[in-house]
């Protein structure tokens, strides 16, 4: 079965219908500059009293500061990208957390050799644009990515009616959505989160 995590999550409401509707996990972005920007004290809020994983995400955030923030929060997870990414990821795993390490795919392709990742920590391809390290609506040609054998989670530009198709393609371990689940920028559609997953569990 396809692991599905629904990213930016910026309300309770969005929360709540990810975790009724059998998400994997949830992703809080705690990137000021972001639209979905969510500041710790709600991240706490959000993280109490559910199961599924729980992950920060992040840009060019020390490794220390993403740890401390997991515990602080009570995340399960980080995602950090930029700068750091690799000793991020490393640090997430020495602290029994789980790691999402993003590669941005371009024009040019994969940008970093997904074997080099720490051990243990899973890839996360997603569209790179304009100095954007995600959250674009854009998908990148998924046959990019058709090779990689290592279980990697598939972002970029995924949502309900090409979720299920990108999944027969590629074959990815796990799917990440987040702008294409929107009904204004920042803010998610219940609605939508739950057909998303819906697709995602046919696929």
């Amino acid at each position: 079965m396809t692991w599905v995590k629904i990213c930016g999550i910026t309300t309770m409401e969005a929360r709540d219908a990810a975790v009724e509707a059998g998400a994997d996990a949830i992703g809080f972005v705690v990137d000021p500059s972001s639209p979905r920007y969510v500041e710790p004290d709600l991240i706490a809020r959000f993280c109490d009293g559910i199961d599924i994983e729980r992950f920060i995400v992040s840009v060019d955030r020390s490794p220390e500061w993403l740890v401390d923030l997991a515990s602080e929060v009570g995340a399960t997870g980080i995602q950090n990208h930029g700068q750091n990414a690799d000793e991020a990821a490393a640090a997430a795993l020495g602290s029994g957390l789980r790691a999402l390490r993003p590669i941005p795919v371009g024009d040019a392709g994969i940008t970093v050799d997904p074997g080099t990742v720490p051990s243990g920590a899973i890839p996360l391809f997603d569209t790179v644009s304009h100095g954007s390290h995600g959250g674009t609506g854009r998908s990148f040609p998924w046959d990019t990515v058709a090779g990689v054998h290592a279980p990697f989670v598939l972002a970029g530009g995924l949502g309900v009616d090409n979720v299920a198709r990108a999944i027969a393609l590629v074959r990815p371990w796990g799917v990440d959505a987040s702008s294409r689940l929107e009904v204004a920028r920042g803010r998610k559609d219940p609605d939508t989160i739950r057909s998303f997953v819906r697709e995602v569990r046919i696929g």
